[in-house]
């Protein structure tokens, strides 16, 4: 997963806003009169928020599963003298430091496929966070993995790069099966193939709450992302703030 991938990530990224998601976080840390200095970002993939939170001078500690994502970010970050970058993993992840504020964007949360392994993820957040932490977070919400990417199959036509992303949503287990192929153009003409297999749960909000209080979260908000909104049924991605 990401090997190849993660040299095409940020072309495949390109309408993400990542400033316009720091200043979302940065809006709800002051809804909750929160002014974190110390950072945990899990998940941070090539370090596209990471650069926001690094040039304002926060104290970022960043980390990922897939080293070729670390070394994009690595090359963004390696200015500042604020970040620490680590290959980790959400799952069971150690660092010995408590910090003020964890998040994590781009629906990381729903590769955790298994419950378990996802309450055993929220209680490592919080073993990690101070008594006056804060812990935000997105998902993929249900409706959106089932009905909109659902078994759908979608086409991208980009210059020098070409791919066909199909997908398979298993109604028993709630999982849905990404299968990307990719062609790539390369000098000569010539274009490059590789494939990728993905998957993400579908959770519901129900228990997305429910696993973070067992997890000893005191209190547990949600919002249609990007706003202070309750979602609503055909909400595509939806944002949770966790208070210890």
């Amino acid at each position: 997963m990401y090997k190849d991938f993660a040299f095409l990530y940020d072309r495949l990224m390109v309408d993400i806003d990542y400033e316009k998601w720091y200043l979302y976080i940065k809006n709800i840390l002051g809804r909750f009169g929160k002014n974190p200095k110390s950072i945990l970002e899990m998940a941070c993939g090539t370090g596209n928020l990471s650069y926001y939170f690094a040039r304002d001078g926060f104290d970022l500690t960043c980390f990922d599963l897939s080293s070729d994502m670390l070394s994009i970010a690595y090359n963004k970050l390696r200015k500042f003298k604020n970040v620490t970058i680590l290959n980790q993993n959400m799952l069971d992840f150690h660092i010995n430091k408590k910090f003020d504020g964890v998040f994590s964007i781009c629906d990381s949360i729903n590769y955790v496929a298994d419950r378990d392994e996802l309450l055993k993820t929220f209680k490592n957040v919080k073993k990690h966070l101070t008594n006056e932490g804060i812990f935000i977070f997105d998902i993929n919400s249900y409706y959106k993995l089932k009905e909109i990417i659902g078994n759908n199959t979608f086409i991208e036509d980009k210059e020098d790069l070409f791919y066909i992303w199909q997908n398979y949503f298993d109604e028993k287990n709630n999982i849905s099966e990404f299968y990307l192929t990719f062609f790539v153009r390369e000098e000569k003409g010539y274009y490059r193939r590789f494939d990728e297999e993905h998957m993400e749960k579908a959770y519901k909000i129900d228990e997305i709450a429910e696993l973070l209080e067992l997890a000893g979260f005191s209190q547990v908000h949600y919002y249609d992302c990007f706003t202070f909104d309750n979602p609503c049924i055909k909400s595509e991605r939806i944002n949770f703030v966790s208070l210890p």
